[in-house]
């Protein structure tokens, strides 16, 4: 990991050195957070993860032990937090920081120290950390993109391949099966890592302010523009763009976008002065590739600008184990979040998630998990602690027709079937009785 890119944490008693550390690094790292009290330390790391942690041996505290920081050391393991911890120590309480390193601390710093072996020590540690994590053999791709599921090492495998590379990527999939994590993971794994991140929705930018927050504005060049300001494409420069619902955009602002992939220049608004750009293009959408292959809504020109390589997310009802892999993540999360004990799912819950299809996918098992945790009485989640409410299914709602109701029947059980027999779709039409070209017809039926 770059020192640019950390979250660091520091907790130690002396205020001033609070602030000589917080001066010193806000301008080389990402984020600097400061606390004196290590009681507020779970907190903390429930509220936002830290790449790395630096820890004072000895605070003024309830925790007369003569050695609070491997306390909070240990404290900070059980925790989950994968922060690397330095410690700050005196000179006299060298033998307890050589202590703290085979107790999982992963280096020492004595006071007073030199600025620059700070610096040093903190690059070093957080450079092993990249390692360790790139070679741990663990089913993550950044921080949220967890899965055992053959169809999710198969994008694991694509990310580690493309990530280095400088092509356009297209992300497909439902809404909420993380698409912006895979751009994120495919970011953070390439050789622009350490340069600037910039993700645009492009579905909330009407036709008035597409071009001023894509491409910028020169002062005076519309009503309200009262300063020249860089749009979205000079603020990636160097790194990563990520345009995010391109296939809601316009025709018209497709010609526009279009241009700007093709010559690498974007002119602002109100000026004529090209500025050259170095972005790497990431998009996404929720609309089957079929549809972006329709001229009347999306251009194949601008299709094949952004597509050189293609990455389908699949939806959450057909990766397996994964539902109880992520919500296992998620529980973890959560408990720790509310101070609550680490949850146990019950043979009932773990089934109940299996059968359940998740229109929402991984947004909608988050937001289950959470309400589970907050309103679950013990360590046990149960199958009732699982309510899944999607939002409209509170609305009152005119009886289906019985045609309608026997159509969703049909497309739920083709859906069983095929993930049963893991997309195999001979074996799936073998027992539901039906040719192969007719199961074809009804996947093309309802879209499947």
């Amino acid at each position: 990991m770059l020192l640019r890119n950390a979250t660091i944490l520091i907790i130690d008693d002396d205020t001033d050195v609070l602030t000589a550390v917080r001066l010193l690094l806000k301008t080389e790292v990402k984020e600097v957070v400061t606390e004196k009290n290590p009681e507020n330390l779970r907190w903390l790391l429930s509220k936002q993860s830290f790449d790395l942690i630096l820890l004072d041996m000895n605070f003024t505290s309830s925790i007369n032990t003569g050695n609070e920081g491997l306390f909070w050391l240990k404290k900070i393991k059980e925790s989950g937090s994968e922060a690397a911890v330095i410690m700050i120590t005196a000179y006299g309480d060298i033998n307890l920081a050589v202590r703290s390193l085979k107790e999982g601390a992963a280096d020492f710093v004595v006071k007073p120290w030199h600025n620059e072996k700070l610096i040093e020590t903190i690059k070093a540690t957080l450079k092993a950390k990249g390692k360790t994590s790139a070679n741990a053999a663990v089913p993550v791709i950044g921080k949220e993109m967890i899965g055992e599921s053959e169809v999710m090492n198969d994008i694991f495998f694509k990310i580690e391949k493309i990530a280095p590379t400088d092509a356009n990527i297209l992300i497909l999939g439902e809404n909420g099966t993380g698409k912006d994590l895979i751009a994120r993971a495919i970011h953070q794994h390439s050789l622009r890592a350490d340069k600037p991140f910039v993700k645009v929705d492009l579905g909330a930018l009407t036709e008035s302010i597409f071009e001023s927050e894509l491409f910028g504005h020169k002062k005076g060049s519309f009503t309200g523009a009262s300063e020249d300001r860089a749009g979205r494409f000079e603020a990636a420069n160097g790194g990563t763009l990520f345009l995010d619902e391109i296939g809601n955009i316009s025709l018209q602002q497709q010609v526009k976008l279009l241009s700007v992939l093709q010559n690498r220049q974007v002119t602002r608004l109100g000026s004529n002065d090209p500025i050259n750009i170095d972005i790497r293009l990431i998009c996404a959408t929720n609309l089957p590739i079929a549809e972006l292959a329709n001229e009347n809504r999306f251009r194949k020109d601008l299709i094949y600008r952004i597509n050189t390589v293609e990455i389908e997310i699949p939806p959450l009802r057909k990766r397996g184990d994964d539902i109880i892999l992520l919500a296992k993540h998620f529980a973890s999360l959560y408990a720790n979040k509310y101070l609550k004990p680490e949850p146990v799912f019950d043979a009932k819950a773990s089934e109940k998630m299996r059968h359940y299809l998740f229109p929402g996918n991984v947004r909608e098992l988050q937001y289950t998990m959470e309400r589970a945790v907050i309103m679950s009485e013990g360590e046990e989640l149960t199958a009732n602690d699982l309510i899944f409410s999607p939002i409209e299914s509170s609305l009152p709602k005119d009886p289906e027709p019985l045609e309608l109701n026997l159509s969703t029947l049909e497309k739920n059980t083709i859906l069983k079937v095929i993930e049963k027999h893991n997309g195999n779709i001979s074996r799936a039409a073998k027992e539901l009785g039906l040719t192969r070209t007719a199961l074809y017809r009804r996947l093309s039926k309802y879209d499947i």
